[in-house]
């Protein structure tokens, strides 16, 4: 059986797209299934359920990084599950006995505020003419007054 065949069954699509939704690189799954980089391309272009997979595993990644960008740049709020010590201490008469430590759970509510990187990058990408840091600008027509002269004497250094 030719080596493709595995990866166009059920389970090498499977593992192709994990691969992908896992944030490898191509190159990384070429590597993982045994073969290279140009292979992978090839097989790609062959065969439409090795490319669907590629594309289908690294679309979810894609939207998962998306959605916590755009957490991060909006702010959100998350429940945090905390750990903390605590001590049962026995008296008897005033006097110490015994103690005990433990451990309980409890969940908190945190706030994660926005943040500004987050926000610029965001809009960055997403509004690119009216947030990129370089504009092109064009002028048309003449600029007026500016005379270039490039004949000006050089001074005698000898």
């Amino acid at each position: 059986m030719a080596k493709y065949q595995n990866w166009i069954e059920s389970e090498g699509i499977l593992k192709i797209e994990g691969w992908a939704r896992d944030g490898l690189t191509n190159e990384q799954i070429a590597g993982n299934m045994g073969i290279s980089r140009e292979t992978l391309n090839q097989w790609s272009k062959k065969y439409p359920d090795i490319s669907d997979a590629l594309k289908k595993g690294k679309e979810i990644t894609d939207r998962k990084v998306e959605n916590a960008l755009l957490n991060k740049a909006l702010g959100f709020t998350k429940t945090i599950r905390k750990a903390f010590k605590c001590k049962d201490v026995v008296y008897d008469n005033g006097k110490r006995i015994s103690e005990k430590e433990r451990i309980e759970y409890a969940d908190e509510e945190v706030y994660i505020p926005p943040d500004t990187t987050a926000q610029i990058f965001w809009l960055k990408n997403r509004k690119p003419e009216q947030w990129r840091d370089k504009r092109d600008i064009e002028h048309s027509g003449e600029i007026g007054g500016v005379v270039i002269v490039d004949d000006i004497p050089k001074p005698d250094t000898g």
